[in-house]
């Protein structure tokens, strides 16, 4: 049967349903073709499943009672100094022989629950709250009792693997956009300026000189980032850049770690579904810029809250600035903006003249790329050198990817999942190109719940086609999601908006813009980035935004 048209609002027009019937089903039309929001059985997804994080090949053990001292409580009782601790970890399905494991107190479930299945997997020790001590003692298990492990589980997991991040030199980026895109340029200008390995750890995987593990969230839990400081220092790594999420901050997932330099990109709404609001947000970002997380401050004095961050960060602060403010010690001049990049000159504190370029195109990537040049000169790197390292960066995955197959007009798949991101990804493409925009976002479920309408709103009024459709709906409904998406759409005055489609199935939404474009155009599949699954109802499916934007526009050109 033919599929029906989609819902669609242009012009002005008034979004009307087919009236003829659609296949039923709990997701949408016809749910049993590829590409759609059937969720499918974890059997299915063998592709997602991810292996732990590495541990160091030789961990040196550490006496339980030292580690005790460490944390100003009483040993357990025994020979609590003849228990070696080899490893850490707060996940009792990761232990390994050796290990202390740490249950935490959740939402739902106490980690204590778990003490049994961490002892048979090979853990010697556990730490824990009072909350917890009696059901982790029944494991026969020595105890650690503090009032907040998770407070602590940061520096013990340093002192487990002896502190294996100092001597690296370690750069941390903060910001709401940007962090990943800047996180690689800075690895590209280690990589060209130093001569020993690098490491990279973020939102898309964690690279260890040459080898790449997918990552699972930002920024890892305390006792994986040790272990994975300590796997570099094993392979010879001797410099490192994260990105560092607000709720890493929060959760404590970088104590015990002190960066060299810390960047701050920008600030606008995001996590408020974790945050009370935006000066929540805001402080959660500025503990980074104090003596207990780092040693000297790169700030964008172009954002309002980076303004203010200079004001208030208690460590030195390097300023940069990409629209040329010359109050910041570094600034972009000359700057000429191309399709796929930009060349500008990046003016340094004392008066370098660097040639600089930003291997992705669009103004905030001048602005991540001066980010970079100024944090690795803030690090002691020769600057020119440093810039010649991030020129050279190929891409950032999921980050305005290029998606060729013989196509005629320029697609792009890119990770703006929030407002500003989604304008600024647009006006960047508006910039650079003479041809029609058709771009695909959507929301995901179970998270900020305030930015749908603007979102909606924001594709509507910058691109000329602009189809609205599923990202990771998790447990909400996602006509539910599109409703609130279209409820910002129709905001936008008909004279001012382009083509609206409300298309629930996400490949069938990319297949649609595809089908519009003609030569000079430009196509945007945004939201999902390197995203490589679907969350569906609680279970992820296989789903890329690059492979799917792939296969339409192959059988787009098969069908011409």
């Amino acid at each position: 049967m033919k599929k029906p048209d989609p819902v669609q609002v242009g012009g002005g027009a008034v979004a009307e349903r087919d009236p003829r019937p659609r296949p039923s089903g709990p997701f949408g039309p016809d749910p049993g073709r590829p590409g759609n929001l059937t969720a499918v059985p974890n059997a299915d997804q063998p592709t997602l499943i991810r292996p732990g994080p590495p541990r160091p090949a030789h961990p040196r053990p550490t006496p339980l009672d030292v580690l005790a001292a460490r944390l100003g409580t009483e040993p357990p009782a025994g020979a609590a100094e003849l228990v070696p601790v080899t490893g850490i970890t707060h996940d009792s399905r990761a232990v390994r022989p050796g290990d202390l494991y740490a249950a935490l107190p959740g939402a739902r479930v106490h980690g204590a629950d778990f003490a049994g299945q961490a002892a048979a997997a090979g853990a010697v020790a556990v730490l824990t709250d009072p909350a917890g001590a009696e059901r982790a003692a029944a494991t026969g298990l020595p105890v650690l009792t503090v009032p907040d492990p998770r407070a602590e589980m940061g520096e013990l997991a340093a002192a487990v693997y002896g502190s294996p991040g100092e001597g690296m030199l370690r750069i941390g980026i903060t910001g709401t956009s940007g962090k990943t895109t800047t996180s690689y340029l800075v690895e590209g200008g280690l990589r060209a300026a130093t001569a020993g390995a690098t490491g990279l750890i973020g939102t898309v995987e964690t690279r260890i000189g040459q080898e790449r593990i997918k990552s699972e969230r930002t920024t890892p839990e305390a006792t994986d980032l040790q272990a994975l400081f300590a796997v570099m220092r094993e392979r010879g790594v001797e410099s490192v850049v994260m990105e560092v999420s607000s709720h890493a901050l929060v959760l404590g997932r970088v104590d015990g770690a002190v960066f060299d330099v810390a960047v701050f990109t920008n600030l606008s709404p995001e996590h408020m579904e974790f945050h009370s609001g935006m000066e929540d947000y805001f402080q959660a970002k500025a503990q980074l810029f104090t003596p207990r997380r780092s040693r000297l401050g790169v700030v964008n004095l172009d954002d309002a809250y980076g303004r203010r961050l200079v004001a208030e960060a208690s460590v030195p602060v390097v300023t940069f600035s990409a629209e040329g403010n010359l109050d910041a010690d570094w600034r972009a001049e000359d700057v000429e903006a191309g399709l796929m990049d930009s060349r500008f000159t990046a003016v340094g504190p004392k008066g370098e003249r660097v040639r600089a370029t930003a291997p992705l195109p669009g103004p905030f990537n001048i602005a991540n790329t001066l980010a970079a040049i100024a944090a690795l000169a803030a690090a002691g790197l020769d600057p020119q050198t440093a810039a010649d390292g991030v020129a050279a960066v190929p891409g950032v995955p999921g980050r305005l990817e290029r998606v060729d197959a013989g196509q005629r007009y320029l697609a792009v798949v890119d990770y703006a999942h929030k407002t500003d991101a989604v304008e600024s990804v647009l006006r960047a493409l508006r910039s650079t190109t003479g041809g029609r925009i058709h771009a695909v976002l959507g929301c995901g479920g179970d998270r900020d719940r305030s930015k749908r309408g603007p979102m909606g709103a924001a594709v509507a009024r910058l691109a000329d086609t602009a189809v609205l459709t599923s990202d990771n709906p998790r447990s909400e409904d996602p006509l539910a999601i599109l409703a609130a998406m279209l409820e910002g759409a129709v905001t936008v005055p008909a004279d001012q908006r382009g083509h609206v489609i409300v298309e629930p199935d996400r490949a069938a939404a990319v297949a649609a813009a595809v089908a519009r474009a003609r030569p000079g155009d430009v196509v945007l599949v945004a939201g999902k980035g390197h995203e490589q699954g679907q969350d569906i109802a609680g279970v992820v499916r296989p789903f890329d935004d690059r492979e799917v934007l792939r296969a339409a526009i192959e059988k787009d050109r098969q069908e011409l």
